[in-house]
């Protein structure tokens, strides 16, 4: 096929009834851009996020006739943030365009995020007329070299005629092994080319609509070890990771903790492995914790399953304290043993790996002792609960963090989204929210922990659940990055609430500073004092300002009964960075040389 762009009139004809010296027949031609969207329709496309560009017109103009949800997004890391959510809570394969160059750049954080989460992502980059290439050709970058450390795989389509295998292959990438971000490059004359093809070949397997489209048990005599140690454990606790939801393993796990009457304790991206309010619910664990902590260091048998115990889960690789008998499930064996030494292995798809260990224990009651540690968790969680309630009730003025995340557990519907930013509304967020029902309900974005991602993550949650009430918490720093998306909101009728944490500055650096220099050695961690209710008004949205405790509630009904499209919440929080992270008094925290507190 012919390397060529025809200018003038568009070349594309659809298939479909055309006249030929006066009979109607058939024609199966169609553009690369045409080929490239029948594709995703064949795959069953979710929603797609663009910012178009000459080099994919046709693919623009292909998603305009057939019907795709395509929209105009304001910035491509934003696009790149929203389809990892929506493939996040859905399973499904997030969808987002970019233009060459700034476009292709602009997506790496986003891709990063979804990389390192393990979220399916198909991303089209648009590429130069390959004709002339490497003639200083406007917006050209290395663009390949750029994207191929942020994704699973670069993909770039030589042979406009291989369209259809090349996108099959984009699917079965990112929805297989650990999920993730695919690159699908399409230079501007294969995306402009036109071609006859057979129907027959526009189509596509199922099985890589979603993730896990392919599962694997962990080896048969791993499993026979596992399931020995925890037969035979008094003290076990479950390691929940983000690969539990990866897997959409929640239920299985559940089961599972009940069933054998393991505790469980969770990471971040974890929460939800099992219900909060579960009685085998330990709660996070890590750099900061409920109970999970002390648990951990007195458990006998570890099972983490889905978690690559990184820097915060492991509190700066101090927990679990060395010594401990690890049983690891993972669907990369790389991560096993990457951070703590595992006595046994297992590498397999979480929820097969579960189902696996659950048939081998089958018919082998709990030792006798067991009984008493998981009852422990009720009797040391109540005790935490109460410890937590000052904060969470707090009357203090600004509003404190404790009490919004109190309000929101006393407020949002068990089925709803709740989208944490980077920076320490993940960490609050991760540390007091309860959430009542098993399954992916927390979305934090501890893939690459980017601030920025609250508004177009909440944006990707309500299209994959239109049903669920969808809230983000985002800093004021990570929401004035964003701030354009709220038009996108607007323009596609999403009803989110975006609670603004409003204390005027970068909060998680400028306590840091605090914590490491002590008080009134800040730098570069202010900002200037700004309501967001009436940005958000002048931007057509709703917006409240929140400066008292008891003005809180009612602010989150309105935003709850709230059908119209966006809904801001500004909500006005302590200025004093001794007071900004969740631990129980940052002030008390002494700091050595190399330390990181938080």
């Amino acid at each position: 096929m012919p390397d060529t762009l025809t200018h003038g009139p568009s070349p594309i004809r659809e298939r479909g009834e055309r006249l030929r010296e006066g009979k109607a027949e058939m024609t199966n031609e169609m553009t690369g851009g045409e080929v490239l969207a029948r594709m995703l329709q064949a795959h069953g496309a979710g929603p797609i996020f663009g910012m178009g560009g000459f080099q994919l017109l046709p693919f623009y103009d292909a998603c305009r006739r057939l019907g795709l949800s395509h929209s105009l997004i304001n910035d491509e890391r934003c696009g790149a943030f929203a389809a990892d959510a929506y493939a996040k809570v859905s399973g499904r394969v997030g969808l987002v365009d970019a233009t060459l160059g700034p476009g292709a750049t602009n997506l790496v954080t986003g891709l990063v995020e979804a990389l390192n989460a393990g979220s399916p992502i198909v991303a089209i980059v648009g590429d130069t007329h390959r004709a002339h290439s490497w003639k200083n050709m406007t917006q050209e970058a290395h663009q390949a070299e750029i994207l191929r450390p942020a994704v699973k795989e670069v993909i770039r389509v030589e042979v406009t005629a291989r369209l259809p295998e090349l996108v099959r292959r984009a699917f079965a990438v990112a929805t297989t092994g650990r999920p993730g971000p695919v690159a699908l490059i399409v230079p501007e004359d294969v995306c402009h080319d036109t071609i006859a093809l057979d129907p027959e070949s526009l189509t596509a397997n199922a099985r890589y609509q979603m993730a896990p489209a392919l599962r694997a048990r962990p080896d048969a005599h791993a499993l026979a070890e596992a399931a020995a140690l925890l037969a035979g454990a008094e003290r076990p606790l479950i390691l929940a990771g983000g690969g539990v939801h990866i897997s959409r393993a929640a239920q299985a796990l559940q089961t599972f903790a009940e069933r054998f009457q393991i505790p469980v304790a969770h990471t971040m991206s974890g929460k939800g492995a099992v219900a909060c309010s579960s009685p085998l619910s330990a709660g996070l664990f890590g750099r900061y914790d409920r109970i999970a902590n002390g648990m951990i260091a007195e458990a006998d048998v570890l099972l983490a399953v889905g978690c690559k115990l990184g820097e915060i889960a492991t509190k700066r690789y101090t927990v679990p304290p060395p010594g401990k008998t690890l049983i690891h499930l993972d669907i990369v064996a790389e991560e096993i043993d990457r951070t703590y030494p595992a006595a046994v292995a297992l590498w397999g798809d979480a929820k097969a790996g579960l189902n696996a260990l659950n048939d081998a224990l089958a018919g082998k009651s709990p030792p006798a002792a067991r009984s008493a540690w998981s009852d422990e968790v009720v009797t040391r969680m109540a005790a935490w609960r109460e410890s937590a309630r000052e904060r969470l009730e707090s009357e203090e003025v600004p509003v404190s963090m404790g009490r919004l995340i109190g309000e929101l557990n006393r407020l949002l519907p068990g089925d709803a989204i709740l989208v944490a930013d980077g920076g320490f509304a993940a960490h609050w967020g991760g540390l007091l929210f309860d959430q009542r029902q098993a399954g992916r309900g927390f979305l934090p974005d501890r893939g690459f922990a980017s601030i920025g991602y609250g508004l177009p993550g909440a944006m990707g949650a309500k299209l994959a659940a239109p049903e669920r009430p969808v809230m983000a918490i985002t800093g004021d720093g990570g929401f004035n990055m964003v701030l354009g998306e709220l038009e996108t909101a607007r323009r596609m009728g999403l009803a989110v609430t975006i609670i603004v944490v409003n204390n005027a500055a970068s909060g998680y650096v400028k306590a840091l500073q605090h914590l490491m220099y002590g008080e009134g050695a800040y730098q570069s961690s202010d900002l200037a004092e700004t309501n967001y209710a009436r940005v958000a008004e002048a931007m057509g949205c709703r917006g409240v300002r929140v400066e008292t405790p008891d003005a809180l509630a009612p602010a989150l009904k309105e935003a709850l009964a709230n059908k119209d499209g966006p809904f801001v919440i500004d909500l006005v929080v302590t200025r004093d960075p001794a007071k900004m992270l969740p631990a129980a008094d940052s002030r008390a925290v002494q700091v050595k040389k190399g330390d990181r507190v938080a």
